[in-house]
């Protein structure tokens, strides 16, 4: 029996020491997010500004910033359900080869097998995507007790999965 209050401070201590580690972890966690949706959004803006200052505006500057509207969708995401959407780097790859084809072809470049190489990289992502989508529907992560069953007047979704991953 006196070995009890032992184990009963060994719980207390483990339950203080695995909340403050939580609290930490936490922490950073969020700071981390608003670093980088703040870096983000400046370099949107700064992108934009220098867009503005060269007076003209090119294809390759829109699809970049709207690689940066996915990043920025991507950490409003994650802030909101503390899940990564995957999706959403993908989205952005596959927007970053879409810039880098466009940029090669209407900076003259020749024709070569290069072209071919990003034009297969896209469409291997862009099947990616779908097999991602298939998974998430078939597979949730987030088990329904119903899955028939409509939530609310007329509605479809269910609030405790990620719209598109149900």
């Amino acid at each position: 029996m006196k070995i009890n209050w032992a184990e009963n401070l060994r719980q207390n201590v483990h339950q203080l020491a695995e909340s403050l580690g939580n609290l930490f972890v936490e922490t950073f966690h969020y700071m981390a997010l608003f670093a980088i949706g703040a870096v983000t959004a400046w370099a949107a803006v700064m992108e934009f500004l220098g867009m503005i200052e060269a007076g003209h505006i090119k294809i390759d500057d829109i699809l970049l910033l709207f690689i940066y509207l996915e990043l920025g969708a991507m950490v409003g995401i994650y802030f909101k359900t503390n899940h990564m959407p995957v999706r959403f780097l993908i989205y952005v790859a596959i927007t970053a080869l879409t810039r880098l084809l466009i940029s090669n072809v209407s900076h003259h470049n020749p024709p070569d097998i290069g072209i071919i190489y990003l034009c297969g990289g896209i469409l291997l992502l862009a099947f990616s995507i779908l097999v991602v989508r298939y998974a998430s529907s078939q597979f949730p992560s987030v088990k329904i007790a119903h899955p028939q069953r409509k939530i609310g007047a007329g509605s479809g979704e269910h609030p405790e999965v990620e719209k598109g991953e149900l």
